[in-house]
């Protein structure tokens, strides 16, 4: 209504003035009526008057949802830390995710769509938790890659050598005769039509590998050169694995120079469940020198034949020889039934490989070699996670493990006075600054047993739900291995709690117990019943199955019956689901 009025007030006011412009700016008349003027003083110009916006007032915010999107930023933040390896960060988060809305007024279960967030939220974790678990988490084997050898070798069953094209074998033929190669290279028609398939469909296969092997040539060439042996050797790996340190074949041989377990061993390479020095490409490279200048010296420096074995086995190659009385490797290939069709096409994909790498501009290759990895190196006196080590040193767990890529999971050795570990350059201070600050028990996150009187290795394994392989190599013992009362075992079995518990204000489970162990619950409502409450527990120190019983009013058996324990068995830090009644 006052808009209205205002409206038509406005409309008057124009009236009035257009009417008084019309009588003083009429014609002239020879008579003219008198003007009444009224009494009102016009204004010498008519004002524009805005239009009258109304503003909207700003939207009420609702705290509820505020809480709930900031409780959810801190989840989403520990996610991204989880994906990177950082299991402290991502734990922070994941427990302010929880502590923004436990210490908010609402608390975590009064409002109900924080009940609904909170709920969600606890799921989601204890899922992430539960499903490092059953990987095994920092105990699980890391992942490997395909090997190249593989590939290569499965693409040699249906390759056919065709004959080279003019140009490319003029090319070669120059090449050689200019590059010095120190090993002989036969112009023959299997390795041109390997020159040409490198050079055509495996193309950014090969440069790939080229690429790569520029951060390990300088050191095979240098270890090669004080061995004695010829540097054309040095190309092996781009066939056998593409220079990747975690390359592992169908046959399980691992590393830069694809070693099997037992020629590794043969050649002073250590494995064992913690550590595999098949990929370290340094220790694998000398151990390869050693092994190929054996094979050189049994098969009298021809390289075509100690290529072959290393390939086939060195038994397998003197047996042929001594089966047709001819040492020459290209008349023993050409005897299919003498080597395996593997065997008789590695010879000559190796001989193309080093042809190509020792002048790649040659063969239609381009490519900035990558550069060896600046490190530090640190003595780690006794076992540490390598996810508290890419946090301290504010770098990657994969970055962590590219860096020392013999060990096979995420913590240095168990049992061992100390290890070398490797950081990213400059990093080494923090990390040890920090390993000086860190308790000895919090380095690394794991889970001992105590041998009780009657236990054995498989019963312990049974009770534990862990392989019976890994508890027995995790303590550098034999599966058949006898145990005695006392002795401590590492449960191969990382217990990486995810969110740290914490007790929902609004719902006491037991105020006389200690603040410490109180804040080792986390509280759920059980959707099956609304006065029941899913209780997740972390098992304290000094803690058996009847003292939690009575804790929560409950019974022994129910808590084996939620929890699927066997026995009577808990150790410290597992974590327990009990349904109790809400306290309302």
């Amino acid at each position: 209504m006052l808009r209205r009025f205002r409206q038509s007030r406005f409309t008057l006011v124009l009236l009035s003035a257009s009417t008084f412009g019309w009588v003083a700016c009429g014609p002239s008349l020879k008579t003219q009526a008198p003007v009444v003027t009224a009494n009102v003083p016009a204004p010498a110009q008519a004002a524009v008057v805005p239009p009258v916006v109304r503003v909207a007032p700003a939207p009420l915010e609702d705290p509820v949802l505020t809480l709930i999107a900031s409780s959810d930023r801190h989840f989403k933040v520990g996610q991204n830390e989880l994906e990177l390896g950082h299991v402290e960060a991502a734990k922070q988060e994941f427990n302010r995710a929880i502590d923004v809305l436990l210490e908010s007024t609402y608390g975590g279960r009064t409002e109900p769509r924080i009940r609904e967030h909170f709920d969600r939220l606890v799921d989601r974790i204890s899922t992430y938790e539960v499903k490092a678990l059953a990987e095994g988490d920092g105990f699980t084997e890391k992942k490997y890659e395909a090997a190249s050898i593989d590939v290569l070798l499965a693409l040699s069953t249906t390759f056919e050598a065709s004959a080279a094209k003019p140009e490319l074998k003029n090319a070669v033929q120059s090449d050689l005769q200019t590059a010095g190669h120190d090993i002989s290279i036969p112009l023959n028609q299997r390795v041109l039509s390997y020159i040409e398939l490198f050079q055509g469909r495996l193309h950014d296969f090969i440069e790939e590998g080229m690429k790569r092997g520029g951060k390990y040539l300088p050191m095979i060439q240098n270890v090669f050169r004080a061995e004695g042996l010829p540097l054309d050797l040095a190309y092996v790996p781009l066939i056998e694995s593409a220079f990747k340190p975690n390359a592992l074949s169908r046959a399980k041989a691992k590393g830069v120079w694809q070693f099997m377990s037992g020629t590794a061993l043969e050649n002073g390479l250590r494995r064992d469940w913690y550590i595999d020095e098949r990929s370290d490409p340094e220790k694998a490279t000398v151990a390869a020198a050693r092994y190929l200048k054996t094979l050189g010296n049994l098969f009298s420096g021809d390289w075509h034949l100690a290529l072959a074995s290393y390939n086939g086995g060195p038994g397998r190659m003197q047996r042929a020889i001594k089966r047709v009385g001819v040492d020459d490797f290209w008349k023993l290939a050409a005897k299919p039934k003498l080597l395996p069709r593997e065997t008789r096409e590695y010879v000559p994909m190796i001989l193309a490989a080093i042809v190509i790498a020792r002048n790649p501009a040659q063969y239609g290759f381009a490519f900035e070699p990558e550069v060896p990895a600046e490190y530090d190196q640190i003595t780690v006196p006794k076992p540490v996670d390598l996810r508290r080590v890419a946090e301290w040193a504010d770098t990657t767990i994969d970055e962590i493990q590219s860096l020392n890529p013999e060990l096979r999971r995420w913590t240095t050795p168990v049992g061992a006075d100390h290890y070398e570990l490797r950081v990213p350059a400059g990093a080494a201070e923090r990390v040890l600054a920090q390993l000086q600050d860190v308790p000895s028990v919090e380095l690394a996150s794991l889970k001992w047993y105590t041998v009780k009187r009657g236990d054995t290795l498989p019963l312990i394994a049974r009770t534990l739900s862990v392989s019976k392989r890994d508890l027995a190599e995790a303590n550098y013992l034999k599966v058949t291995a006898r145990v005695s009362p006392g002795q401590k075992l590492v449960v191969p079995r990382e217990t990486t709690v995810l969110m740290a518990a914490r007790t929902e204000r609004t719902v006491p489970v037991a105020d006389s117990r200690p603040l410490a162990t109180q804040q080792s619950v986390v509280l759920a409502q059980d959707s099956r019943s609304s006065n029941r409450v899913k209780v997740l527990y972390r098992v304290q120190q000094g803690d058996t199955l009847a003292s939690i019983a009575r804790l929560f009013k409950t019974s022994a058996a129910l808590l084996r019956t939620w929890n699927k324990i066997a026995g009577t068995s808990i150790l410290t830090g597992d974590r327990l689901t009990i349904y109790t009644v809400r306290a309302d």
